[in-house]
């Protein structure tokens, strides 16, 4: 028997395990994809910390999404209802 680890996710009691090594690509491409991070050139900024990061700037564009919304709405009651911004705006909101 080998005690090494499987390289891919497994079943156990219907809970999905992700491996060492998928945890590691993972930050590896939120390292990429973050400003925060992307920005500090450092590559020793820890998976904890990149992972915060992460929701941090989740949370930054689900707020600047609610703000757009609000925004729109506003504009939207703003002008004609039957005009082509209106329907323009209706679109983008749903």
């Amino acid at each position: 028997m080998s005690s090494r680890r499987p390289s891919s996710r497994q079943s156990s009691g219907g809970v999905s395990r992700i491996s060492d090594d998928q945890i590691i690509a993972l930050v590896s491409k939120l390292r990429h994809l973050l400003p925060e991070i992307r920005d500090n050139r450092s590559d020793k900024v820890s998976a904890s910390k990149v992972l915060q990061e992460t929701c941090n700037y989740i949370r930054s564009l689900h707020k600047e999404v609610e703000d757009l919304s609000d925004r729109l709405s506003q504009l939207l009651a703003t002008i004609d209802a039957e005009s082509a911004e209106a329907a323009i705006i209706r679109s983008l909101l749903m």
